[in-house]
């Protein structure tokens, strides 16, 4: 087996899969030799399918809102169905809510909660069974959950919560042969990081600035790093974090910060 097939037989179910982050990880798991099955809250990822079976992949998907439990079910039911055995799950999906902290609304915090934290805990409690020893289960976090802003609090806490969750499924499933990691990415190209790029194309040498080799992340890059962890090839990680993001978090402060 080499690099490029390191997926090759395996099942990986991915949650917001047609976009964004979640596209980087379903095409670099399809291109490391997976079948995927991937959800989005919209038919708008049958396309992005589509398009990986055109490339000779083999991609389903499937129309899932994961702050709900029964399209949770219903998601999870689907591919055990399907393809009996899942070999890597990628609990990718969730939204970025900001707001000011002493009137931030309670709506808004519920649904922080229930899609990127409770969403988690249970697809991945309804795939276990499915999950055989040597499956991988990957939570993505975000550096938020080591290094935060104002305006954040309510996301943050919900990164923080993946990654502790998280350490605790690593010894939960552990007993089953099943590692459990999160991927923390931070500032990651996406159609709409790019879009606001073009909108003000000042921005570009400000957010290159904020990392440690003038660039920031695409979602080529995450993807690659999300396949890996789902791979045989990281067998001896489990219970971690690893923050994928050109070093934003590791700085203290810009030296222009400090003038």
């Amino acid at each position: 087996m080499t690099g490029s097939d390191i997926l090759a037989g395996k099942t990986i179910v991915l949650t917001g899969g047609g976009a964004g982050i979640g596209w980087g990880i379903a095409q670099a798991c399809c291109e490391k030799g997976a079948r995927v099955f991937f959800c989005q809250r919209s038919d708008e990822g049958e396309a992005k399918a589509a398009e990986l079976r055109g490339r000779g992949h083999d991609a389903q998907f499937m129309v899932c809102d994961i702050s709900s439990p029964e399209s949770i079910s219903a998601f999870a039911d689907a591919a055990i169905e399907r393809y009996g055995a899942v070999h890597g799950l990628i609990n990718n999906a969730g939204v970025t809510i900001e707001g000011d902290f002493l009137t931030f609304p309670l709506a808004d915090l519920d649904r922080l909660w229930s899609t990127n934290v409770r969403s988690i805990f249970l697809l991945t409690q309804a795939l276990v069974p499915a999950m055989p020893h040597g499956s991988a289960v990957v939570n993505v976090s975000s550096n938020h959950s080591v290094s935060s802003v104002a305006g954040y609090e309510m996301y943050a806490g919900t990164k923080g919560a993946i990654s502790a969750m998280t350490r605790a499924m690593a010894w939960s499933l552990g007993q089953r042969g099943i590692r459990a990691n999160t991927l923390s990415p931070g500032l990651t190209r996406t159609e709409a990081v790019q879009e606001v790029i073009n909108a003000s194309p000042e921005l570009e040498r400000g957010f290159n600035a904020m990392h440690a080799d003038s660039a920031f992340a695409t979602i080529g890059e995450i993807g690659g790093v999300a396949a890996f962890l789902v791979s045989d090839a990281s067998k001896a990680i489990t219970g971690a974090d690893l923050v994928a993001d050109h070093g934003m978090a590791a700085q203290l402060c810009r030296d222009d910060e400090l003038k």
